[in-house]
């Protein structure tokens, strides 16, 4: 199965999710959605989801210096981001619960 198609379906919710631990930069998102065993993840993908959903308001940002480089950009989930994520984990639920059963129907 071609995961790359099924991580455009769910990436707002996994940065989402992401972010509900702990405020995190571009590279940051990336290196903790593979981390969780999503590694097909591509960088410029995180970067525009994390611009886009910045855009619809449901993520705030600050600077902060590095020693290291240039600054980086934090994005954090916000009260209306969290709203999103509780709406997309119910609507997850309900799909891979349908999923599950009409991929597990004759499995048995």
């Amino acid at each position: 199965m071609d995961t790359t198609q099924l991580l455009r379906g769910v990436l707002d919710a996994a940065v989402l999710a992401v972010l509900d631990d702990a405020d995190g930069y571009g590279y940051d998102v990336v290196r903790r959605l593979r981390a969780a065993g999503l590694e097909d993840v591509g960088d410029a993908s995180v970067y525009g989801t994390l611009r886009r959903l910045y855009s619809a308001g449901v993520l705030s940002s600050y600077v902060v210096p590095s020693d290291e480089g240039p600054h980086r950009k934090y994005y954090g989930i916000n009260p209306q981001g969290r709203a999103m994520l509780a709406t997309q984990r119910k609507e997850w639920e309900e799909f891979s619960g349908a999923m599950s059963a009409l991929l597990m129907k004759g499995a048995a």
